[in-house]
């Protein structure tokens, strides 16, 4: 059988509707035999000017690692003053003689001392200036904030057969979301033939209100094992593959950031995906398969 004919075999006839998909089916094939490859999909970085939050994180990351270097630096200086007393208590155990014998051994160690101890004492002096620049730039941006910090809360919902995202609803209350809020959210992204329904061990997924709704729409939960998110993967790959898309963005107000969500479900939804069981469909494409209808 050559390419483009339809399969064939002895003393099976097929009709025309037969010949038509399989005619679809191998324009499909050559369309998307780009995909069969793996390549990584480059994408342009539309960076933006760092919030006042991120310039405090990256401030914060910044002392914390000059905060390990001296931690390493006065380790090291411990060391050098333990090992500096037991070679003077070890010369002073010799006799007259001895010590006569290995003064130009003891000055050249005394005098590398010295020096050491110059060293330690530039560094102390260096810290100074550093703290108060630290603290300066600290109070600065505790100045200069207009808004009191606040928290996001959003709910990644996706499809773990087709990996689809089925919505990524907001929360302005951040940390302090109500289980009646996260029900509401659920009931409107949650398709009506939901089966099963994987969560972590959340308190909102073991309230009354969240019981509720497993009755309601006669869906079994099942929740995943505490502390081990690999038992959830898809979920957990998917808030990595958020997060990375966010990295590039700025928002000030949840308006912004719910923009910026409304962009990346599309996109994510039909781009193609290599974890799926036919690498190179999308999610989208994944869920509309014909050869399962």
């Amino acid at each position: 059988m050559t390419a483009g004919e339809a399969p064939h075999w002895p003393g099976q006839v097929f009709s025309q509707a037969d010949l038509d998909y399989s005619e679809a089916m191998h324009r499909y094939v050559e369309a998307t035999g780009d995909r069969r490859m793996h390549t990584k999909t480059e994408r342009a970085l539309d960076l933006q000017a760092p919030s006042s939050w991120r310039q405090a994180a990256l401030a914060r990351a910044e002392w914390y690692r000059v905060r390990q270097q001296r931690k390493q630096e006065d380790a090291a200086w411990k060391a050098a003053k333990t090992e500096r007393h037991q070679a003077w208590l070890a010369w002073r155990s010799l006799s007259q003689q001895e010590r006569q014998q290995q003064q130009a051994g003891w000055e050249s160690q005394a005098q590398a001392w010295r020096q050491v101890r110059q060293q330690r004492q530039h560094s102390l002096r260096q810290r100074q200036p550093e703290n108060e620049a630290w603290h300066q730039g600290n109070r600065e941006r505790q100045a200069g904030a207009s808004a009191a910090r606040s928290w996001i809360a959003i709910l990644v919902v996706t499809d773990n057969c087709t990996r689809q995202c089925l919505g990524l609803p907001l929360f302005r209350s951040g940390a302090q979301v109500s289980s009646s809020e996260l029900v509401a959210a659920l009931n409107a992204v949650l398709p009506k033939e939901l089966a099963f329904l994987i969560s972590d061990q959340g308190a909102h997924f073991r309230s009354r209100a969240f019981a509720d709704l497993v009755l309601e729409a006669d869906f079994i939960h099942v929740p995943v094992y505490r502390h081990r998110p690999q038992t959830n993967g898809i979920a957990e790959r998917f808030v990595l593959t958020l997060k990375d898309w966010l990295r590039s963005k700025g928002w000030q107000s949840v308006e912004e950031l719910a923009a910026f969500l409304a962009a990346f479900t599309p996109e994510y939804n039909d781009r193609p995906h290599q974890g799926l069981a036919i690498p190179g469909l999308s999610p989208n494409e994944f869920a509309n398969r014909i050869w399962l209808m």
